[in-house]
């Protein structure tokens, strides 16, 4: 029987494992359970698509993204594994054929949704296959959705735990993205994880540059950030379905091709949407957080959001699908506090518990934290996922870092004017208040005769407004959505009126493009910027090729070949199929199918 390095180097093309996969792997042949968390991109499909073509029998592999079998088959179909999947989309026919197929042995991995799963037909089909030793594992993908509280919950993942107890004998391995602790405790209890071996892998993803903003005019903001990105592929996140519509068609009209998603639209359109975004070259797709979960488009360049996630673990996880293929990718934010009132109203507004509506408010304000942290992002990432790091050098903390002064005087100053306003007023009448400008609302409430009226005069509006998301984000103040987004006091408060306590504040940084009148240049290299005229133009031929050759067959383009292994191709221009299959992400079944196309193209180089 052949290896799993021999797997990995003869099917998927790849010279050795990383991290700690052949460990995973290794577990799951010997037959025993796995949770595994590693950062998308990571290489988490390996650690069950390995062990599936080492056990006898077939691997089920539980999914919760109907949309995205096809593509996760087809990617698998092009390496010669013997894959399919069943779920609703499929006719009758082709279930009862792919049963029998199941029951021949040819099949190794069968993609299934957890809803179809836990069906009397289906289990009865697992208990057939399991009678004749036909069932090799259940791999559990995107296990984080069993979390009741999660950002991605899926209540068919509740019954899961039941598959082994039905066939405790067939090993498990479930694996997420993302989990900080309190989720993976909560799979390991609701899936019957708990003699499981737990791999957790670093959640750092270098490749990926973080940037936050603060929300001025959200637009201009976004536009000033695709400017020099127009052409990539990317991922918008907007709060609302309205906005996303809304904005989808903006963008449109500044000449980006653009599309909308939410789940406020039908299957098939979504469905189309999704096709399209992994199969077309520089489509954003503007959407809530209904969209993104499995996309395994390599080539993502960058996540913005126009507003804020719902918590740190949400945020890693959309901001993740950008970069997988490794290379230099953004993540960027902008947010205000209306942004923390929509959410803490949400949370107030649940029919959760009071212990969850307070664990939800904790992760809210470690967003929070993060959002207005005057140091490294990447190391208050990853603190909160429990992995100790060094500041980056690669987001806006590191590369631009604000400079920080004691703030306690203007904390007090703006913690007395909400006081002395009655905690009734939002944040702009607040700091109309603290610099002393007359409006209409200051006038009806005399506001002018309070102590508080303009002694914060000497800071302007924009800093203020800086001041008080960092006194949000530290809980001396809560944003209430009840009385449109007025400021009030929480008890964390006190000890600083005082004069009790202390506090540093970050200063505002002025976007680059009102310091220089331009915008910001792309954060990255070009791809190919190391390769040479000849190597280049080869590349970009290969490119061309392989768009072709996707098209004829109906599959998305990198699922033939990644733009690293076109690239080094180009650079390396292999002269024997033997040479080609020493290349990164070429393995035998594609060096067959392609391999003299591709020896050809170099050749006429």
């Amino acid at each position: 029987m052949p290896t799993a390095h021999d797997i990995l180097q003869h099917t998927f093309g790849y010279p050795a494992f990383r991290g700690r996969q052949a460990e995973i792997i290794e577990q799951v042949v010997d037959g025993g359970d796995a949770l595994v968390l590693m950062p998308t991109g990571g290489g988490k499909s390996l650690c069950y698509q390995i062990p599936a073509l080492m056990r006898q029998g077939v691997a089920i592999v539980v999914s919760p993204l109907i949309a995205l079998m096809q593509d996760q088959v087809d990617a698998l179909t092009q390496l010669g594994i013997r894959a399919t999947f069943l779920n609703s989309t499929v006719a009758w026919n082709e279930v009862r054929e792919t049963e029998q197929r199941l029951f021949a042995d040819e099949i190794d991995l069968l993609y299934v949704a957890p809803e179809r799963l836990m069906t009397e037909r289906f289990l009865a089909l697992l208990d057939g296959l399991a009678q004749g030793g036909r069932l090799a594992l259940f791999a559990i993908d995107e296990a984080h959705c069993v979390s009741q509280w999660g950002h991605d919950f899926r209540p068919e993942y509740l019954q899961l735990s039941a598959i082994h107890q039905r066939h405790p004998n067939v090993p498990r391995i479930a694996l997420t993205a993302t989990a900080d602790e309190a989720t993976q405790k909560e799979m390991i209890e609701r899936l019957g994880l708990a003699q499981a071996r737990v791999f957790i892998s670093s959640f750092d993803r270098p490749n990926i540059r973080y940037s936050v903003v603060e929300k001025e005019q959200p637009r201009r903001q976004l536009l000033d950030f695709l400017a020099p990105r127009q052409g990539e592929s990317g991922i918008v996140y907007c709060l609302s379905r309205k906005k996303v519509e809304e904005t989808a068609k903006w963008l449109n009209a500044q000449g980006y091709a653009a599309l909308p998603y939410h789940a406020g639209m039908d299957a098939p359109t979504r469905a189309e949407r999704q096709r399209r975004f992994l199969r077309e070259d520089g489509l954003v797709m503007v959407a809530t957080i209904a969209f993104g979960m499995g996309i395994d488009k390599p080539d993502v360049r960058f996540v913005a959001h126009l507003g804020l996630p719902k918590s740190l673990e949400a945020y890693y996880q959309e901001t993740g699908r950008a970069g997988r293929d490794g290379e230099p990718a953004e993540a960027w934010m902008t947010y205000g506090l209306q942004d923390v009132a929509r959410h803490c109203k949400r949370i107030e507004e649940s029919t959760a518990g009071e212990e969850q509506k307070r664990l939800e408010h904790q992760k809210l304000s470690a967003l929070l934290s993060y959002a207005e942290s005057a140091h490294c992002r990447r190391v208050v990432l990853l603190n909160h996922f429990g992995e100790e790091s060094q500041p980056c050098m690669n987001c806006d903390a590191c590369l631009n870092p604000p400079q920080c002064w004691d703030g306690t005087v203007a904390a007090q100053k703006a913690l007395s004017a909400v006081f002395r306003t009655g905690q009734r007023f939002g944040v702009r009448h607040v700091i109309d208040v603290l610099t002393g400008k007359e409006s209409p609302k200051t006038k009806t409430y005399a506001h002018q005769q309070l102590s508080t009226w303009g002694v914060g005069a000497d800071i302007a509006a924009a800093d203020w407004r800086g001041i008080f998301r960092q006194l949000v984000a530290a809980g001396f103040l809560r944003v209430d959505l009840e009385e449109y987004g007025a400021l009030k006091l929480t008890p964390a408060a006190r000890p600083l009126l005082k004069g009790e306590q202390r506090i540093e504040l970050r200063r505002r940084i002025v976007p680059s493009r009102a310091r220089t009148g331009k915008s910001e240049e792309p954060l990255r290299a070009d791809f190919t910027a190391d390769l040479d005229p000849a190597a280049h133009a080869l590349f970009e031929r290969l490119r061309q090729w392989r768009l072709e050759a996707a098209r004829k067959q109906g599959v998305s383009a990198y699922v033939i070949f990644g733009n690293k292994t076109l690239k080094t191709i180009a650079a390396q221009k292999p002269q024997t199929l033997e040479e080609l299959l020493a290349i990164h992400g070429v393995g035998e079944a594609k060096r067959g199918r392609y391999g003299k196309d591709i020896l050809a193209l170099i050749a006429a180089a």
